[in-house]
């Protein structure tokens, strides 16, 4: 699961405004001591009701135009203003093949969108903002640089700036193992700059969650029930996988066939990264929630969230891209991509994506008191952004500036592209290729201290199988040159074909490699 830069209309305020204080000074240079600079005008509402209302009443044609032009199943869209949820709707199918439709209470596994929900989680779990900076002490968990450890926050990973190297971990689900091997392990991974790098990690956040549920002496699921779903009235909300799957109004997940058409071929089990993207919800619970977070954590008049706690998340923590697709700089907070418009307005989003057949977004105005969430059960391609962008492009300007669905599919497109794919078409073996040595010179039991165990295996005609994981993935591999094969990969992250190569009693895995901890040794 890799996240989405931020699209559309992007800016930053901090910049902004500090440009603005500081050209007051200048002004005021040889003025009375005395004289204080002029704060820049705070930022006013500019969409109105009737603007809100005609977008609404193109989003059917919107959600369905672009559910023919990519095919993607089935879609779910809320959307909230001034507090009240003045659409919501299901549309296309639950699953493909059967008849089933997708409504406003189909459960949908939000992928990366349980960022932003989990921060909300934490923020109801603390009693002052301050406690965001406390030290995250999760037994089996630490950094490679124990400084570090002894200093990062819960801040620190849920705005991806402890210095973990992106989508840490990550592979080693993708191999089966559980939460707390891969949160251990996490020891292993060499570190950029503390506080001064930013790098997407779903673990790191997880870490800190999970550290936030041990010291109020409960399991992440209770709390995240305890603290958000059952007050907010979120009844079809989980942070658990069992529970989306036996849901009997779900969405499959799926993904995009080479011919065109898209079928149910994965299911995806993301509990051990849980609050970074295992949790699943429906069209109707996200509008509760949208209006929780439009309203600074009061719903029906009641208190849910401390509404300090709540407002860390929405400040800028890191920077994410210090120019991005507009020009301009984009953040992260605590769970959610942090933006500013030209007129200082806050925007905030957050998208999701599983590349085993879910894709999500939801975006708020909060000055505008504005917020959409779209669902849907196909890999991504763009379209809940595209709806996103669309909508608020729409409410503010009262038409449309661009086609924003190629722009989002181009961006996924960059941004999924796999990151340990390798250069060499192992496909078609170099003509001249070198034979391999006999079967007995590859196979054995290697050794890996963070993938953990390699077996190679051959049977009785001496082809090469890999076993890798706890519950051990078996994976043919082919001969490609010398000592090098290769096997294809599978799982969320798989990249294709991959290398394997064998050098004086070790096992090399291309894929596994990125930071170094990828060779095996031979026991």
């Amino acid at each position: 699961m890799r996240t989405l830069p931020a699209l559309g209309a992007a800016g930053a305020a901090a910049v902004l405004l500090a440009a603005t204080a500081g050209a007051a000074a200048m002004g005021t240079a040889g003025a009375a001591a005395t004289a204080a600079p002029t704060p820049p005008p705070a930022p006013k509402p500019q969409i109105t009701d009737a603007a809100v209302d005609k977008a609404v009443a193109r989003l059917d044609r919107t959600v369905e135009d672009m559910m023919r032009r990519t095919g993607v199943p089935g879609v779910s869209v809320a959307v909230v203003h001034d507090d009240k949820v003045v659409h919501i709707k299901g549309y296309g199918v639950r699953r493909t093949g059967e008849s089933a439709e997708v409504g406003p209470d189909t459960v949908f596994q939000l992928a990366s969108v349980s960022k932003p929900v989990s921060s909300t989680i934490v923020a109801g779990a603390l009693t002052d903002p301050q406690e965001w900076d406390d030290r995250t002490v999760l037994p089996g968990f630490s950094l490679k640089d124990p400084w570090v450890s002894d200093h990062v926050t819960a801040a620190d990973l849920f705005s991806h700036r402890s210095g973990l190297p992106d989508h840490a971990g990550d592979l080693l689900e993708d191999l089966g193992y559980d939460q707390a091997y891969i949160l251990d392990h996490m020891r292993l991974e060499p570190l950029s700059p503390f506080r001064a790098s930013y790098a997407y990690t779903n673990f790191g956040l997880t870490a800190a969650a999970e550290a936030v549920a041990r010291a109020k002496g409960t399991s992440w699921q209770k709390l995240s029930a305890d603290t958000l779903f059952k007050p907010a009235g979120m009844t079809r909300t989980s942070t658990e996988f069992s529970d989306f799957i036996n849901a009997p109004d779900h969405a499959s997940t799926h993904v995009k066939n080479a011919d065109g058409t898209w079928s149910p071929r994965f299911v995806r089990d993301p509990d051990a990264q849980s609050p970074a993207g295992g949790i699943s919800s429906t069209a109707t619970d996200m509008a509760r929630w949208l209006r929780l977070q439009l309203a600074d954590g009061t719903l029906d008049g009641k208190r849910i969230i401390p509404a300090d706690t709540l407002a860390r998340t929405h400040l800028p923590e890191s920077v994410s891209q210090p120019t991005n697709a507009v020009g301009t700089t984009s953040f992260y907070g605590l769970g959610w991509n942090v933006s500013y418009d030209g007129a200082g307005r806050l925007r905030l989003s957050h998208s999701g994506g599983f590349e085993l057949g879910a894709n999500t977004n939801v975006t708020m105005l909060p000055l505008e008191k504005l917020g959409i969430v779209v669902l849907t059960n196909g890999a991504p391609v763009g379209l809940p952004d595209a709806v996103a962008l669309d909508f608020f492009d729409y409410a503010e300007h009262g038409k449309v500036s661009t086609d924003w669905l190629p722009l989002a599919a181009s961006a996924y497109a960059a941004a999924l592209a796999p990151p340990g794919a390798s250069t060499t078409d192992y496909a078609h073996p170099p003509k001249g290729a070198r034979p391999a040595r006999d079967s007995a010179a590859y196979t054995g039991t290697y050794d890996n201290p963070y993938y953990g165990k390699a077996t190679v295996t051959a049977d009785d005609n001496g082809a090469l199988t890999l076993a890798l994981g706890p519950k051990p993935l078996r994976f043919p591999l082919t001969h490609y040159d010398g000592d090098t094969f290769s096997f294809v990969t599978t799982g969320e992250n798989a990249v294709g074909r991959t290398g394997v190569i064998f050098a004086d009693g070790t096992l090399r895995v291309e894929y596994l490699d990125a930071d170094h901890l990828g060779t095996f040794t031979q026991q």
